[in-house]
């Protein structure tokens, strides 16, 4: 395994620069569309067979069925090029356990078992190579398809699944691997790290995502929120939104609720905003044909990419207040403005900056942009319309470097304090905590980042705080608890004290907030650690946040 960080490490270098990919989720389940017996099976189309209850007898039979006689390699390639996209990742295997590709570990793939009779895979590594496309593969480690993919038998399945990754590799010459499925009980991270030094053996280079492991900190490269985007950037963490294009990753044929390209433009101007990466699904038909809905959408968002690429591609965050206007991308001392609401009547855009600005200007447009310094930052006076509909780019380069800020994040993970706020309140979220443990992971279940799989006694999550004197704080619990589970804990403060239990509040993604008590602080620097006292009852909680009010 690398040493090396992968928010610095050129290994990643491209993958950081290219922010936006295109996910292909494709296989068996796309040829029953979101039907089974002629009902309608609710939940997203690529978990049919688990959802319908489909028996491993009778969704086999589904392979005789699956020949994309319009699969067109190059086709898809150019849409993802004519999107603006800069990788692709596509499904080799999903949880149904069918390979979709030439295997040589079993016959349950698209080569060997259906009419087809061809691997699209390496026609599409082939062709994405053509158009400039990275390529990379989707891997699932659950497999209900697989008689060994369970906790007796994982020390026999896991060799067959090593064999299969080694082909995919050797073969296929991927640029990334997409892993997912990592939940089941038998898989743990010292398996994953095993893979991870295993598949960097056979490429030093591979660029991989944290569920090869259990979605830890240190596990892969980078992190994957699903269908969510952080409130802010994740600090000194490489992470990438996945989202789909409509409301399901496999193909169903009565999703008919597709994002606008005007809000595929929003989110990825939003994730570039906050330093992530942008990995948008399309699900194929059986016959291999990627919906027109989808195209069309990806198109038009295109459109706008060739014109303002720039304030995307190779951009990170930049360390200011995220304004109501839009978003702000940052590249050296060069910012973009990515202006969703264009000001009217002549009034100023303001911008809170402390750096004095050299100059201002449209990306690639002609229109007068003049400034002035205004309290709190500069105002920029613009011309009366948008350069564009759906996001206008104003340029803004500066005179001096822009400051940079820590995150929260990087204060824990350094052992340095979090600051308090205005009003004395500290605030620890759950994106700046420094996890302990095997189980226990960041996770995303809203908007911002929760601790989950939070299911052993030993699991913990800790902070720094620094107080200036001693004081009294109220301690607050912001979580969220599935019915069944839950259990006691502990939150200390320095060397204060105080129990609690976390209880069904609803489901895993209802949060509400408990105040536990009052603790005595001591002055200077303090640990803070929520932990379990014993074991959970299942999760002892999705935490959002822990937060210390002065009392009264």
């Amino acid at each position: 395994m690398p040493n090396d960080d992968p928010f610095t490490s050129p290994r990643t270098r491209w993958w950081r620069d290219a922010k936006y990919g295109m996910f292909i989720h494709w296989g068996l389940y796309a040829v029953l569309a979101g039907e089974w017996n002629g009902k309608k099976v609710p939940g997203i189309g690529e978990w049919i067979m688990d959802n319908a209850k489909i028996p491993v007898s009778e969704y086999e039979k589904l392979a005789a069925q699956f020949n994309p006689v319009r699969f067109d390699a190059r086709a898809w390639a150019r849409v993802a090029k004519n999107a603006g996209m800069k990788y692709l990742v596509i499904t080799s295997k999903h949880h149904d356990g069918f390979s979709m590709f030439d295997t040589r570990v079993n016959a349950y793939n698209i080569v060997k078992a259906t009419p087809y009779r061809r691997d699209p895979m390496r026609d599409l590594a082939r062709a994405c190579r053509d158009e400039g496309i990275r390529f990379g593969f989707y891997y699932s480690i659950m497999d209900w398809h697989h008689p060994q993919a369970n906790e007796r038998d994982a020390a026999r399945y896991i060799p067959q699944m090593k064999e299969q990754l080694r082909e995919l590799v050797t073969r296929y010459d991927p640029a990334i691997l997409w892993f997912d499925g990592e939940w089941v009980n038998w898989w743990d991270q010292a398996k994953g790290r095993d893979l991870e030094t295993f598949l960097r053996g056979l490429k030093p280079n591979l660029v991989i995502n944290n569920r090869i492991g259990k979605r830890r900190t240190d596990d892969g490269d980078y992190e994957t929120p699903e269908q969510e985007i952080p409130k802010a950037a994740l600090g000194k963490r490489l992470w990438e939104t996945c989202m789909t294009l409509n409301d399901t990753w496999g193909y169903k044929k009565d999703d008919e609720n597709w994002k606008s390209p005007k809000d595929v433009v929003h989110k990825l101007c939003d994730i570039a905003s906050k330093g992530g990466n942008f990995l948008l699904n399309v699900g194929p038909t059986a016959e291999g044909v990627i919906p027109a809905p989808s195209v069309r959408i990806l198109e038009e968002a295109g459109r706008w990419l060739q014109a303002n690429g720039d304030a995307i591609y190779g951009t990170t965050f930049a360390p200011l207040p995220q304004p109501a206007w839009g978003r702000i991308t940052r590249k050296g001392n060069r910012l973009y403005l990515l202006v969703f609401d264009w000001p009217a009547g002549g009034q100023p855009l303001r911008l809170a900056l402390a750096q004095p600005v050299k100059s201002a200007g449209l990306l690639k447009r002609r229109g007068d942009v003049t400034f002035r310094p205004a309290e709190g930052g500069v105002e920029l006076l613009l011309p009366a319309a948008p350069s564009n509909r759906y996001a206008s780019v104003v340029t803004v380069d500066l005179a001096g470097d822009l400051a940079a800020v820590k995150s929260p994040a990087e204060l824990t993970a350094e052992g340095r304090p979090i600051p308090a706020a205005a009003d004395g309140s500290i605030t620890l979220s759950a994106n700046a905590a420094k996890l302990h443990g095997d189980a226990i992971q960041l996770e995303y279940k809203g908007d911002a980042g929760n601790i989950g799989f939070w299911l052993k006694a030993d699991d913990y999550a800790e902070w720094f705080v620094a107080l200036a004197a001693p004081a009294d704080y109220a301690v607050e619990l912001t979580y969220a608890c599935e019915a069944g589970n839950g259990g006691d804990f502990v939150v200390q403060v320095g060397g204060e004290k105080l129990a609690g239990r976390s209880k069904p509040t609803g489901g895993w993604t209802t949060f509400k907030t408990a105040r536990l008590g009052t603790v005595k602080a001591a002055a200077g620097k303090q640990s803070v650690t929520v932990k379990p006292s014993g074991a959970p009852r299942g999760g002892l909680m999705n935490l959002l946040s822990v937060r210390l009010v002065p009392a009264p």
